[in-house]
C-alpha cells in the first residue's frame, strides 16, 4: 500500500515535471531564422562602406536575420549573375543597389516573379516592377546646391560643374537638378563641366585647364565630396583658393570626408546624401514580418556649412560613442544568452535525472532559482537599452530644433536685409524733393531773370549742373536697388551697335576737345547688328567713357572700338585710355559698390559707376573685364551675346534715356505754347495744389499765384474734400503722400462726376517706366518726376486750361445739336445729361431756378455752378434759359399749340417775354420761325 502511494507519487512528480520540460521547451523555442541576400554594385569608397556600416549596425538588433553581401565591383554582367546566385541559395529577401538601370532589370524580376522581395536601395532599375525603393533625391540634391550657390554668390557670378561617372543615373539626375534650379537666377552662368568617376585625382588635369581658361569662375559643385577635395587642391595649386567657393556632395563623417572638410575649410559646404543602409534593412524586415512599409522612401537632405558643421560633428562623433556601448552591451548580452542556454542545457539534463530519483527535485528547484536570477539580469540589461534608445531620440529631437533655429534666423536676416533695403530705396525717393526746390528756382532764374551778372549766371549754372549730377547719383542707388532684388529686366530689340555706341561717343565730343583729349572711334566694319538694351547698355557705355575721361590727362587719347568675336556670335566694345592705371591694390576691389580707391589725383566719385555698369552688363548676360597697367592706361571690355532669348527679347521699340557718370541731366526743352489755344487764365481760373511737403508747397503755391487763383492742401484727404467743395479748374498733386496716396486722390477724383472733368498733373519722385503707367492709369492728366522745371509746369498747366476750353465748346456743340442722342459715354457726358433731364422735368415751372436744379441733381448751388461754368463755360440760368429755347423750337413746329401756349408751356412769364428771348437767341421771332418751317396745308 505503501509502495503504491509512492509510486503513484512518483508518477504524479514525473508527470509534472514533463510537463515542466514541455512548457519551458514551447517559452525557449527560437525565432524563426531570415536570409536577406545584398547585391552591392561595389564595396569602394567610403560612401559604399558607410552604407554596408548601416546596414551591420541595424542587424546587430536583429540576431535571427543572416545577412550575405556581394560585391560586383561595378560590372553589371557580374551582378546579374550574383542576384541569380542568391535567388538559388534561397534568400528569403533580397536587396540591390545597381551598377546599371538597365542591365540589372531582368534579373530583379526574375526574383519578383519567384516571388522573392525585392528592395532597391540608392539607385533603380529601368523597371517598376520592384517591392520598395531606398535612397536619396539626387534631383533635389542638384536643386539644393544650385540654391545654396546662388546665395553665396549673391545671385551672380560664374560656375563650374564636377560631374561622376558618365552614365551613372545620380550623376545625370545631380546635373540636371542643378541645371534647372540655376535657371531661375539669370546672372550666374555655367562655364562648363569636368567629368569625373567619384576620386580625387581624376579630375585634377581637365579642371585645371577649365580654371585656367575661364578665370571669371567663382564656384565650383562637385558630384561627391572625394572629387570636391581634388577640386580644393586645384585652387590651392594655381592660388585661388580664396576666390573660388567648393560645394560637395556625401556629409560623411570621417577623416577628410565631408564633414571634415567643412570644418576644415577646404569647403564651403557639403549636400548631405545619406548611404541608406539603415533603412533599408528596415524596411527589408518590415516586409518580412508583413508589417505596413512605404514603398518609396526618399531619404532627406540638409547642407553642411560652417553653422552647423560642429554641431552635425559634435553629434555624430556622439552617436558613434553611443553606437560603441550598445555593441559592448550587446555583447555582453550574447555572452548572458550563451550562459543561459547552457544552463539550460545542464537544467534539462538535472530534469531528465529526476525522473529515476527524487532528490533531482532540489537540483531542479535550484536551477529554477537560477534561471530567475538571469531573467531578471536580462530584464535589467534590456532597461539600459531602452535607456539608450531614449537618449538617441532626445538627441534627435535637439539636432530638430537646432535645425529650425537656424532656419528661423535665416528669415530674420533676409527680412532685416529686405527692410534695409527698403530704406535705402525710400530715403533715394526722398532726396528728389530737396532736389525740385533747389533746382526749380535755378532754373527759373537762369531761364526768366535777364539782370543776373555773368559771375551771378556762372554760379547759378554751377548750382544747376551739380544738382543735376547729385540727381544721377540718387538714379544710380535707385538702379542698384533694382538690380539687388531682381526688378531690371532686359527689353532687347535688334539694332546696330555701331551706330548706337557712336551717338554715345559724340555726347563726349564736347568735354573732350575742352580737355585736348582725342577721341578715337574705330569700328572695322559700319554695321553690327545684334539684340541688346538701349536703356541697359547706355549707362554701361556712358560710365566707361565718363571714367575714362575723367583718368585721362589733359592731352590724352581715349580709344572706343566696337567689332565682332571671331566666331561671330558676341560684339565687343573696348574703351582704351592713357591715364596712370590701376594700381595692384585696386584691382581686386575695382567692380566693388563704392569703393573708391585712391583717387587722390583726380577728383572722387561716387564708386557706383563701374560697379553699376558690371550689374548691368551681367545683367545683359554680357561680361565687363579690364587690364591695365600704371602709367600707362587701362582698357574696358564689354563683351555682349549677339543672340538673347525670347524672354529678354521685346517686339516694342525702346527709347533709351541718355545717361552719364559726370555729364548732367537735360531737363525737357519746353514747348511753344498754341497760339489758337485760349486758355483760362488770371484770377478767374482756380488751381489747387496738393502736396504734403510744406516747402513744396509754398513754392509751387508762389509760382502759379502770379497767373491763377491758388488754393493748398497739405493732405490726400483734405485736398479731395476741397475738390469736391470747391470744384477747381486743375488740381496739381504729389503722389506720395501719408493717408490718402495722390494716385487714390486721382482716381476718386475721376469717378465723381462732380469732379471727373477737373485736369490733374502729377508730381512724384518715382520715376520708373511702370511707376508713370500706373499715374497714366490712375486718370493723371501730365506725369511730372521730382526735380521739375517751374516754367514747365507753368506751361503744362497752360495747355491742359486751353485743352478743357475746346472741350467745353465741343459739348456746347453737343447740347446744341441733340443731347438725347449722345450716350453718356464719360461722367462729364452723363452729367450733361443728368443736367438736362432735371431741366427738363420743370421747364413749365416760372419759378425754375438754381437751387432747384442743384436739388434735384443732390449737390450744393455752388458746385453746380462751377461744375456747368467747368463744363460747359456758362451760367444755370443761361442753361436753363437754352434748353427752355431749345424745346419751344421743337414745340413751334407742331402748329396745334398757339405761340402763347408755347410760352406758357415752357414757364415764360408772358408772351412777349419769350418773344423777345428767342429772338435774341435766334434772331428770328417765334412766328417767322413757325411760318418758315410749317408745312403748307392742301
Amino acid at each position: 500500500m505503501y509502495t503504491q502511494r509512492i509510486s503513484g507519487w512518483l508518477s504524479g512528480l514525473l508527470l509534472a515535471v514533463a510537463v515542466l520540460l514541455l512548457s519551458s521547451c514551447s517559452r525557449q523555442a527560437p525565432a524563426p531564422r531570415y536570409r536577406i541576400g545584398f547585391s552591392q554594385c561595389s564595396t569602394n569608397g567610403p560612401w559604399r562602406q558607410a552604407m554596408l556600416a548601416g546596414m551591420e549596425r541595424e542587424l546587430s538588433f536583429h540576431p535571427e536575420v543572416a545577412l550575405r553581401m556581394l560585391n560586383a565591383n561595378d560590372n553589371s554582367q557580374v551582378q546579374q549573375q550574383q542576384i541569380r546566385q542568391l535567388l538559388r541559395e534561397g534568400v528569403d529577401l533580397l536587396i540591390v543597389s545597381p551598377y546599371e538601370a538597365g542591365p540589372v532589370t531582368p534579373a530583379v524580376e526574375e526574383a519578383i516573379a519567384q516571388g522573392v522581395p525585392v528592395v532597391l536601395l540608392d539607385r533603380r532599375t529601368a523597371s517598376a516592377r520592384y517591392t520598395a525603393y531606398v535612397g536619396g533625391n539626387n534631383l533635389e540634391i542638384g536643386k539644393t546646391a544650385a540654391r545654396y550657390a546662388a546665395s553665396l554668390l549673391r545671385q551672380r557670378g560664374y560656375v563650374a560643374e564636377v560631374l561622376g561617372t558618365p552614365g551613372s543615373s545620380a550623376t545625370a539626375e545631380r546635373h540636371q537638378g542643378f541645371v534647372q534650379a540655376l535657371a531661375a537666377y539669370p546672372s550666374i552662368r555655367s562655364v562648363g563641366q569636368v567629368e569625373g568617376d567619384w576620386t580625387v585625382n581624376t579630375v585634377k588635369p581637365a579642371l585645371r585647364t577649365l580654371l585656367k581658361a575661364h578665370p571669371e569662375v567663382s564656384l565650383l559643385f562637385a558630384h561627391n565630396d572625394g572629387m570636391a577635395r581634388g577640386a580644393a587642391e586645384v585652387c590651392r595649386e594655381l592660388g585661388r583658393e580664396r576666390q573660388i567657393k567648393i560645394i560637395g556632395v556625401d556629409g560623411l563623417a570621417g577623416a577628410n570626408e565631408g564633414l571634415d572638410l567643412v570644418r576644415r575649410g577646404l569647403l564651403d559646404a557639403s549636400i548631405l546624401y545619406a548611404p541608406g543602409g539603415e533603412e533599408a534593412m528596415r524596411t527589408a524586415l518590415s516586409i518580412l514580418r508583413r508589417q505596413p512599409y512605404r514603398r518609396e522612401n526618399t531619404l532627406g537632405t540638409l547642407v553642411i556649412d560652417s553653422t552647423n558643421v560642429r554641431t552635425l560633428q559634435q553629434q555624430t562623433d556622439k552617436m558613434a560613442s553611443q553606437q560603441q556601448d550598445i555593441l559592448r552591451q550587446q555583447g555582453l548580452l550574447q555572452s548572458l544568452r550563451a550562459t543561459y542556454a547552457s544552463q539550460r542545457t545542464v537544467l534539462y539534463g538535472l530534469l531528465a535525472t529526476l525522473l529515476g530519483a527524487i532528490l533531482l527535485g532540489g537540483v531542479a528547484w535550484r536551477s529554477a532559482r537560477k534561471n530567475r536570477q538571469i531573467n531578471q539580469q536580462l530584464a535589467r540589461q534590456n532597461a539600459e537599452i531602452d535607456a539608450i534608445n531614449h537618449q538617441l531620440v532626445s538627441q534627435n529631437e535637439e539636432i530638430r530644433q537646432q535645425r529650425n533655429q537656424l532656419e528661423t534666423l535665416a528669415a530674420q536676416a533676409r527680412t532685416d536685409t529686405e527692410a534695409k533695403l527698403r530704406f535705402f530705396t525710400n530715403f533715394s525717393h526722398e532726396l528728389r524733393t530737396p532736389l525740385t526746390l533747389i533746382l526749380g528756382p535755378v532754373e527759373e532764374l537762369l531761364t526768366s531773370s535777364s539782370d543776373l551778372t555773368s559771375t551771378q549766371r556762372h554760379d547759378l549754372g554751377l548750382v544747376r549742373r551739380n544738382t543735376q549730377r547729385l540727381l544721377q547719383l540718387v538714379n544710380q542707388l535707385l538702379d542698384f536697388r533694382k538690380i539687388e532684388v531682381g526688378k531690371m529686366a532686359v527689353r532687347a530689340t535688334e539694332g546696330n551697335l555701331v551706330t548706337f555706341v557712336r551717338e554715345i561717343v559724340d555726347a563726349f565730343e564736347r568735354p573732350a576737345r575742352q580737355r585736348s583729349v582725342e577721341l578715337r572711334f574705330q569700328a572695322p566694319e559700319a554695321e553690327l547688328k545684334g539684340w541688346f538694351d538701349g536703356n541697359i547698355l547706355d549707362k554701361v557705355f556712358f560710365n566707361l567713357l565718363s571714367n575714362a575721361l575723367k583718368f585721362t590727362p589733359d592731352q590724352g587719347v581715349i580709344t572706343i572700338s566696337v567689332e565682332a568675336t571671331p566666331d561671330g556670335r558676341h560684339l565687343c566694345v573696348s574703351v582704351a585710355d592713357t591715364g596712370r592705371g590701376i594700381s595692384d591694390q585696386d584691382r581686386a576691389h575695382i567692380f566693388e559698390w563704392f569703393y573708391q580707391g585712391d583717387q587722390s589725383a583726380v577728383a572722387k566719385g561716387s564708386g557706383m559707376g563701374l560697379a553699376l555698369a558690371q550689374g548691368l552688363t551681367r545683367l545683359h548676360q554680357g561680361q565687363l573685364t579690364f587690364s591695365s597697367q600704371p602709367g600707362q592706361g587701362s582698357t574696358f571690355v564689354v563683351t555682349l551675346p549677339r543672340e538673347l532669348p525670347e524672354a529678354l527679347r521685346s517686339t516694342e521699340p525702346v527709347s533709351p534715356t541718355v545717361f552719364a557718370l559726370d555729364e548732367p541731366e537735360s531737363l525737357p526743352e519746353l514747348a511753344s505754347p498754341d497760339p489758337t489755344t485760349s486758355p483760362e487764365s488770371g484770377l478767374d481760373t482756380l488751381v489747387l495744389v496738393i502736396e504734403d511737403n510744406p516747402e513744396v508747397n509754398s513754392f509751387l503755391a508762389r509760382k502759379l499765384r502770379p497767373h491763377f487763383r491758388v488754393q493748398t492742401a497739405t493732405d490726400g484727404a483734405s485736398g479731395l474734400r476741397m475738390a469736391t467743395d470747391l470744384i477747381p479748374d486743375l488740381v496739381v498733386c504729389d503722389v506720395m503722400m501719408p493717408g490718402l496716396s495722390g494716385l487714390e486722390v486721382v482716381a476718386q477724383l475721376k469717378a465723381d462726376w462732380r469732379t471727373s472733368h477737373i485736369p490733374v498733373v502729377l508730381l512724384t519722385a518715382r520715376n520708373a517706366p511702370e511707376q508713370q503707367v500706373e499715374g497714366v492709369q490712375a486718370g493723371a492728366d501730365v506725369y511730372l518726376t521730382k526735380p521739375f522745371n517751374p516754367a514747365f509746369l507753368l506751361e503744362s498747366v497752360r495747355t491742359l486750361l486751353g485743352n478743357r476750353a475746346r472741350q467745353r465748346e465741343h459739348f456746347r456743340r453737343e447740347l446744341l445739336v441733340d443731347m438725347e442722342a449722345t450716350p453718356a459715354s464719360d461722367p462729364d457726358q452723363k452729367f450733361l445729361t443728368d443736367l438736362t433731364a432735371v431741366v427738363e422735368a420743370q421747364l413749365a415751372q416760372p419759378t425754375l431756378n438754381v437751387e432747384d436744379v442743384a436739388r434735384g441733381l443732390g449737390i450744393s448751388r455752388m458746385q453746380l455752378y462751377r461744375k456747368i461754368k467747368a463744363v460747359l463755360g456758362t451760367g444755370v440760368s443761361d442753361f436753363i434759359q437754352g434748353r427752355r429755347l431749345a424745346k419751344a423750337r421743337e414745340l413751334l413746329v407742331d402748329d396745334t399749340l398757339s405761340i402763347t401756349d408755347v410760352a406758357y408751356e415752357l414757364g415764360f412769364s408772358s408772351p412777349s417775354y419769350f418773344s423777345t428771348s428767342f429772338k435774341a437767341r435766334y434772331q428770328i421771332s417765334p412766328s417767322e420761325f413757325r411760318a418758315l418751317h410749317s408745312t403748307p396745308h392742301a
